[in-house]
């Protein structure tokens, strides 16, 4: 995708690598809409950043998608890139059903319902700009999977799987499918991830992907270096000596 230019929504924006790479789109020259639950922290973030815009979603919610895609399209009709970056990830423990069920079918709904629901809302819109993207967001452990988070390794699993699908059915588009695959980051993603030495600082990594972006055009995976260990294990042929490192060096892991 181009790096300048766009009016970009970004659904689940509000925190961590949402917000941070939103405030990173629009100082390279995009507009830029960030969405989220709650009204509160939409409008800290506009009059914190002046120049984005803001619209209220539930990514879990249907009627919530499709009223803020009319919203959002009444107000930019050249929206041309889409940012599925809504997501959830809990430690669970799949000992027992009542432990986890309800913790696994809540990232299901977030993580994987959410962003198809979001696709299918903005798709038709999309494919009658001259230059789009959907740019959608997995995670290193869709590659390599972190014990403690089954439903979030499947979840991005998912995600992946249904970037390279999308890819090859809008190839006859004006649509791109692009997929972010980050390593852990320093996010409240999970308890303590905001102080954890395994994860890569957040500003190093929206540098990176913009980095990446801007010098990269035409990628279909943006993968900076700190997730590759992770991405490539299988191809390398050292997927079971990463998973075993992956789960001894991550708190969570243990």
């Amino acid at each position: 995708m181009n790096i300048t230019g766009n009016t970009v929504f970004i659904p689940g924006s509000t925190s961590g690598i949402g917000l941070a790479l939103a405030r990173a789109l629009r100082a390279k020259g995009n507009t830029v809409i960030v969405g989220g639950r709650r009204a509160e922290r939409l409008a800290r973030i506009a009059a914190e950043n002046p120049g984005l815009d803001t619209v209220q979603i539930d990514t879990t919610d249907p009627a919530s998608i499709q009223a803020a895609a009319k919203e959002v399209l009444a107000k930019h009709p050249d929206l041309n890139v889409l940012v599925p970056m809504a997501g959830i990830m809990r430690v669970e423990d799949w000992h027992r059903p009542e432990s986890f069920l309800d913790s696994a079918e809540a990232i299901v709904a977030t993580n994987v319902l959410g962003p198809i629901r979001l696709i299918a809302a903005f798709v038709e819109h999309l494919q009658t700009r001259p230059d789009a993207t959907i740019l959608t967001v997995s995670s290193g452990l869709a590659f390599a999977p972190l014990k403690a988070t089954p439903s979030y390794n499947a979840s991005k699993a998912a995600i992946h799987l249904l970037s390279e699908s999308l890819r090859l059915q809008l190839a006859d588009t004006s649509v791109r499918i692009v997929e972010l695959v980050p390593p852990s980051v320093r996010t409240a993603l999970l308890p303590g991830q905001e102080e954890s030495e395994f994860a890569m600082p957040l500003d190093a990594f929206v540098s990176e992907v913009t980095e990446l972006l801007e010098t990269q055009p035409d990628a279909t995976e943006i993968q900076v270096e700190n997730v590759k260990f992770l991405r490539h294990a299988e191809a390398r042929g050292d997927y079971h000596q990463v998973v075993e490192m992956l789960n001894a060096a991550d708190p969570h892991g243990k």
